[in-house]
């Protein structure tokens, strides 16, 4: 959670001094999540990035110009080209200790406000009137949370405030240590308790208080002096309370894992930035879309194909071995020769020539003349027992690896579909798990793993996997057995699964679900795509191999053609 209370306090001020004022010369959708604008203001061109992407919400001036990234505007950026382009924008916000911002715009049909709340998971960006919501980019009805509808029509709820936490300005040292004893936990971290007590104590803040208390940013709760985490945290609190911003990007071999509006001292090589965008841009980059992940995705490609190129050199050795079943055969005929000959054989004799297949050439079996003939053969049957013993597992191996192989693919298409660091970060702890990544372990550039995507159509529950870890999520957490399951045919791609409660589930539901199912899949380019549909009964984790791997029967296929999930209610 790097996107905290004090990354947004510091960008209004850095909004406040760049943009207020300025004319909104241009409103687009650079991707399936965010929004761009163009903003003229003291005589300079700028450009806010306004993302609700569930995983990497954020907002940030970007220094180039933002491009276009859809094929078509959504619904709220042909609002938002309405009521906020060639609008002023007048001011900028954030409620107090809370995780959101808004902008208030002067626009061509009255005052309206652009809402961010960039919140892992629940992000969304609302463009509201007069206290009613015109649209959203993440619809929230009731079915999801009845307390705060976010929909077309419907009046704006703002978060509920945050409750039973200390204020870290005006509260004391006293009532801190009065809290802090009250943990039931011995095996909490001092982070996580500092989290859960005080206001705006993110968990990167947490660690490097405790980190700056105790030079153990993993210290437990039950070990550490609550005075020493107090003053240390109002020692880093001193200049934020003054909004005197120290922005800055973390790193670790060039590459960048978090950043903040205050230095870091637990993590290495935190460099001190211009302003809190730059920060952002140095993390996340400066483009947006999934062309923005190029280069964080070559070293992962790299390791996949050196992965790949091992196993398949291994399989190709286990294959050739189980064709030196001649050499075997062999070995087993020389024995029985020599058992058959034992009597005629010479002492010293070094060479045996007999005939096993009156159809076949004589065979010329080399003899040790230090053994007896029964010596001999028994060393040929040793070697041709050792050598099937060997060659018994080699099945189960080939089998394995090109198990092993068939989840690289799907790993090969995790990484191409990737459109945000946690993906690929998904990706990179595959990888780590199966053993499969070469050197160093890599540090997540996200604060967690990705979730499925959740989609409801008429009522029904959807759930789609677009990677090895999520379709593991699906099919083995999410679905029951009865649930309708759903994968591209014979190529690595997403997981689906209606939810199944109690109602028939329209066939015309089922071919919807496949077409975004294979919009997930490794023929997403095609015209059209054969998808396998089952129940998850029937759905069956393959042993030993990796996640969201499977093998599945009773299954029906239907061709669709590959379609967006935004397109399932269209």
């Amino acid at each position: 959670m790097n996107f905290d209370v004090y990354t947004i306090s510091a960008l209004v001020d850095e909004l406040m001094d760049v943009l207020v004022g300025g004319r909104i010369q241009d409103v687009l959708n650079t991707d399936a999540t965010g929004i761009g604008l163009e903003v003229y203001a003291h005589r300079q061109r700028r450009y806010l990035y306004l993302s609700a992407d569930p995983q990497t919400p954020r907002v940030h001036l970007v220094p180039d110009r933002l491009r276009r990234g859809t094929e078509r505007p959504n619904q709220l950026g042909l609002l938002m080209r309405r009521f906020v382009e060639g609008g002023i924008l007048n001011h900028v916000s954030q409620p107090p200790w809370e995780r959101m911002l808004t902008l208030e715009v002067s626009g061509p049909e009255g005052e309206v406000q652009l809402i961010v709340e960039p919140m892992e998971r629940r992000a969304n960006l609302l463009l509201v009137q007069g206290g009613i919501i015109l649209d959203c980019m993440r619809r929230v009805g009731p079915d999801e949370n009845r307390f705060r509808v976010s929909l077309p029509n419907h009046p704006y709820t703002p978060p509920p405030p945050i409750t039973n936490r200390l204020n870290p300005f005006s509260d004391s040292s006293d009532a801190f240590a009065a809290q802090w004893k009250n943990n039931s936990d011995p095996k909490r971290k001092a982070s996580q308790w500092l989290s859960a007590l005080v206001l705006g104590c993110s968990p990167l803040l947490s660690r490097e208080v405790i980190y700056r208390a105790t030079k153990d940013a993993g210290s437990l709760a039950d070990v550490v002096d609550p005075a020493a985490v107090w003053e240390s945290l109002q020692t880093l609190l001193e200049p934020l309370k003054r909004r005197d911003w120290q922005p800055g990007t973390a790193y670790l071999d060039g590459s960048p894992t978090a950043y903040s509006a205050y230095p870091l001292t637990h993590l290495p090589n935190w460099e001190r930035k211009a302003s809190m965008s730059e920060a952002l841009v140095g993390y996340y980059g400066a483009a947006v879309g999934a062309e923005a992940y190029a280069e964080a995705r070559k070293p992962v490609q790299a390791q996949i194909e050196e992965a790949k190129a091992r196993l398949q050199a291994k399989l190709a050795s286990l294959e050739s071995g189980l064709k030196d079943e001649a050499e075997r055969e062999h070995m087993q005929r020389a024995g029985e020769l020599i058992l058959a000959y034992q009597y005629a054989i010479q002492p010293g004799q070094r060479e045996l020539v007999a005939e096993y297949d009156f159809d076949a050439e004589p065979m010329r079996i080399a003899l040790d003349p230090s053994l007896s003939p029964l010596e001999n053969a028994q060393r040929y049957f040793d070697r041709y027992n050792r050598a099937k013993r060997a060659q018994a597992g080699v099945p189960q191996l080939i089998e394995e690896a090109r198990t092993e192989l068939a989840f690289l693919d799907q790993l090969a298409l995790d990484l191409e579909q990737a459109a945000s660091y946690p993906e690929i970060d998904d990706v990179v702890s595959a990888l780590t798990e199966r053993g499969l990544w070469q050197g160093a372990a890599r540090p997540r550039r996200g604060s967690q793993r990705t979730g499925p995507m959740r989609l409801t159509k008429d009522g029904y529950v959807i759930w789609i996997g677009r990677n090895s870890l999520q379709n593991e999520i699906v099919t083995f957490k999410y679905a029951n057995p009865m649930d309708y399951w759903l994968h591209a045919r014979g190529v690595p791609g997403a997981h689906g699964v209606i939810r199944y409660d109690g109602r028939a589930v329209p066939e015309a539901l089922i071919h919807q679900v496949a077409a975004v199912v294979a919009y997930y899949s490794a023929n997403r380019s095609e015209a059209r795509v054969d998808v396998d549909v089952t129940r998850v009964k029937y759905v069956r984790k393959m042993k030993g191999a990796g996640p969201g791997m499977v093998t599945y029967r009773n299954e029906t296929t239907i061709p669709v053609t590959p379609m967006k999930e935004s397109e399932l209610n269209g």
